[in-house]
């Protein structure tokens, strides 16, 4: 984590602003340093993770897509995702910068169950986690849940609405998935920005409650 965010943050981080982007004052003053947190992006197999991760990243985000073959046929369920053809094999990374001086640097993890070996490594360091979920396969998102529950890493459920699926309350979420009354549970939209730093506003929160003094 720290090779990234001196990569991105210091002073040889300006190739990674977009032309549009606009500039940070911890960009252009030497004396100014950002409060880098660091944030995982976790779920099942095509829950919307990169999807996520794309829509609110101020940086082009780093993918690790790879085209699906029929060698993963026989692991990869597409029922609910009939249309997915790639899939990450590493990581998501994206930049957000939610107030002039406080920085989320987001890692997306990868989501079949084949590449769970690098969780240990894309955790260390975070503050929090999102866990991505999809109510046609709620089943795909426990993993997570049991990991973060059992590191002690605080994190929130996000429901992906997807496009045909019924729209559930989010007590009922809660009540299907065991979540802890203490733990946010929202649905939200991963293609929609808004939606997207909601839940990551919901989720810093979250980690600073759940932060001893």
């Amino acid at each position: 984590m720290d090779s990234v965010v001196s990569d991105v943050a210091g002073s040889g981080g300006s190739s990674f602003v977009e032309p549009d982007e606009p500039v940070r004052p911890w960009q252009t003053d030497r004396t100014r340093a950002p409060i880098a947190t660091k944030i995982v992006v976790a779920g099942g197999f095509g829950v919307g993770k990169t999807t996520l991760v794309t829509a609110v990243s101020e940086i082009t985000p780093l993918q690790t897509e790879a085209l699906m073959t029929q060698a993963s046929e026989e692991t990869d369920d597409l029922t609910a995702t009939p249309g997915k053809t790639t899939t990450t094999v590493a990581m998501d990374f994206g930049r957000i910068t939610l107030d002039d001086d406080l920085v989320l640097y987001l890692f997306g993890t990868p989501g079949q169950q084949r590449f769970w070996f690098m969780w240990d490594d894309l955790v260390r360091g975070a503050i929090g986690a999102v866990v991505m979920a999809d109510t046609r396969r709620l089943k795909d998102c426990f993993p997570a849940l049991d990991y973060f529950e059992s590191c002690g890493l605080p994190y929130v459920v996000a429901v992906n609405h997807f496009d045909g699926s019924e729209v559930y309350e989010v007590e009922d979420v809660r009540e299907a998935l065991t979540i802890p009354a203490h733990i946010p549970v929202m649905i939200m939209d991963a293609r929609r920005r808004i939606s997207a730093i909601e839940t990551l506003l919901s989720l810093v929160g979250h980690a600073l409650d759940e932060t001893p003094e």
